[in-house]
């Protein structure tokens, strides 16, 4: 992928983790958060909750800025049929930790990029699957010393204490980190 080809990303997220994967991917972007209202069901499909909330938020960052390229995103966890979002408090984080304690679950994230100017839109989706360790009550206190849990879908994210809850995964390490990294490049080279 030549990067001299193409033009500066305009991420519409305020996510810090979506930020440093493209930063390390060596992407020049800047940063523009929507006001929008997300869907949060959690009997919602997945991927339509996921597809959803990246179209609202590209979408409105993308009708200020047709002339940019802009990347929207969105991550959810689900497991038995019901989606983890967010965690409202401490409480309810680890509520969360101890449901996904010991079990499979499933990350979906959701890539959408669009260049208004030049009537470019792709979407995908990417499921990973993640297994976690049996916590006890005190791998959680640890794992909440360590990681903040309440900006994180599920209530845990897979760059720090890993070794704590997590047994082992399936598929992309950077879908769990919440911008599936070998998507983001594959769409981009069908623009350069």
């Amino acid at each position: 992928m030549n990067r001299d080809l193409l033009p500066r990303i305009l991420l519409a997220s305020r996510s810090p983790r979506r930020s440093e994967l493209l930063a390390r991917e060596g992407l020049a972007f800047d940063i523009e958060v929507p006001d929008v209202e997300e869907w949060e069901k959690i009997d919602a499909d997945p991927r339509e909750l996921v597809l959803h909330n990246a179209a609202i938020k590209g979408d409105a960052i993308a009708q200020k800025h047709p002339g940019r390229l802009v990347l929207s995103s969105d991550t959810t966890v689900a497991i038995d049929g019901h989606l983890l979002g967010k965690p409202e408090d401490l409480a309810h984080a680890r509520a969360m930790l101890k449901r996904l304690s010991g079990r499979a679950h499933n990350v979906f994230t959701s890539v959408l990029l669009q260049w208004r100017e030049r009537d470019v839109r792709m979407e995908r989706c990417v499921e990973s699957r993640v297994v976690f360790r049996t916590l006890s009550d005190e791998d959680i206190t640890r794992y909440f010393s360590i990681v903040n849990p309440l900006d994180k879908a599920g209530s845990y994210g897979i760059q720090e204490g890993r070794e704590i809850i997590i047994d082992h995964f399936e598929g992309s390490l950077t879908n769990i980190m919440g911008l599936p990294m070998e998507t983001v490049r594959e769409m981009l080279e069908q623009l350069a």
